[in-house]
């Protein structure tokens, strides 16, 4: 790992020199969970809605190689996909595709594990394609669940990163082992981590459930998580999903919509840092193969 990761950088060291011209404050948000089920896809794509709401360019990219399904609760089925783009049958910003919900999204592949599984060449290929996002003002990056060097990389590169859990007792287990992980695995203590509870049944209950996990993560990792918000349990959001069109479209007024908004707000005003950009996220993730 550590010799494909110093082969990366000596081939990006004369890019680095003539840097790929971008729009600095791009803004590169990873979301995660530490176990399947908690609505981390949901949360992805409802945010980058919110986000386009408020007039921003946003691009959702599905980062989960394994089993993509960003273009599921889009209701689209795409043409081609990152394993296109991996085997250099097309280009990255050839398989953009703009939706009706003023996003646009890059579908995730399917039959790849992780991106540390490619060959050096792959990869590196795989990196340099990213550039061509750089115009968006968001770039919403949907990792897979759990723990893989695929999810590490992402977190470790993204200027935030946003964990999903719910108030289920094995989610909150997950998200603390996920974070514990991160502590341990990325040289950083400030990685910019939020935390969203997602069906909580009041605020109170979003509340604790986020004190716990901070508490224990600062306590035992001294580690800071901030909470970026709560969702509520709203059936406005499996009904959405059977819809295949996300809640804030389906439902704009509903619970779980508004509490995205807020989310956003959050995201925009509290501890606001401007996007590192993609050249920036480039750079990380390279030093994370």
């Amino acid at each position: 790992m550590a010799d494909q990761a110093q082969q990366l950088r000596e081939m990006m060291k004369g890019r680095e020199e003539a840097p790929v011209q971008e729009k600095k404050n791009t803004r590169i948000i990873a979301v995660t969970s530490g176990k399947g089920g908690v609505g981390k896809t949901n949360m992805s794509v409802n945010i980058a809605i919110a986000y386009a709401q408020l007039g921003k360019r946003v691009i959702v990219m599905d980062a989960d190689l394994g089993l993509a399904n960003v273009n599921v609760a889009l209701g689209i089925i795409p043409k081609y996909n990152l394993y296109h783009v991996i085997r250099k049958q097309k280009r990255l910003e050839d398989i953009i595709l703009d939706t009706e919900y003023g996003i646009s999204f890059v579908a995730g592949a399917s039959g790849f594990s992780k991106i540390a599984n490619l060959t050096a060449e792959e990869r590196e290929s795989f990196v340099m394609e990213l550039a061509s996002l750089s115009s968006a003002d968001v770039i919403i990056i949907d990792t897979s669940a759990g723990v893989s060097a695929n999810v590490l990389s992402f977190v470790a590169a993204a200027d935030d990163a946003i964990i999903v859990t719910t108030p289920e007792p094995t989610a909150i287990t997950d998200a603390y082992g996920i974070i514990k992980i991160i502590a341990t695995e990325i040289d950083s203590l400030n990685l910019g981590l939020k935390l969203i509870v997602n069906r909580v049944k009041s605020v109170t209950e979003g509340k604790k459930v986020a004190e716990r996990v901070i508490n224990i993560a600062g306590q035992f990792l001294n580690l800071k998580v901030d909470y970026l918000g709560y969702v509520y349990d709203d059936l406005s959001v499996p009904q959405s999903v059977l819809k295949q069109r996300p809640f804030m479209v389906n439902e704009p007024n509903g619970k779980a919509a508004i509490c995205v908004k807020h989310i956003v707000s959050r995201l925009e005003k509290v501890e606001y840092k401007e996007g590192g950009g993609v050249g920036r996220f480039i750079r990380r993730l390279i030093g994370r193969m």
